[in-house]
């Protein structure tokens, strides 16, 4: 039996689901949290801030370029310059046999209480 939704609608729909209200609370007490031990620890002596302001944007312009250029262009020039082969055959489906259903068991508590 075939699914009718795809995994992107169905991580679409998980994802609208999510109560990101609450991670954005948490997100933002664990920054706040963290930027007064950040403080507390190194305070704002020898421009502290901007050095670490710089390094993280460093570290992100690293990992942008990695993940959108490097990966993608290497995913290109295997394709195209080794040819289809290169990227293997697509293995079959593997078949799984349907599971049974389960019995369903109910189970009563005897209500009597000692004293």
């Amino acid at each position: 039996m075939a699914r009718s939704a795809s995994p992107f609608l169905r991580l679409r729909q998980r994802v609208a689901a999510y109560r990101w209200r609450r991670v954005g609370v948490l997100a933002g007490s664990s920054l706040a949290l963290s930027l007064a031990l950040v403080l507390y620890l190194f305070g704002v002596s020898d421009h502290f801030f901007g050095r670490l302001f710089s390094t993280f944007f460093v570290w992100f312009w690293l990992l942008a370029v990695t993940f959108l250029g490097v990966v993608p262009f290497i995913t290109w020039a295997t394709t195209h310059w080794f040819g289809p082969s290169w990227q293997g055959q697509d293995a079959p489906p593997v078949r799984r046999p349907a599971r049974p259903a389960a019995p369903k068991v109910t189970t009563r508590r005897s209500s009597t209480s000692t004293t």
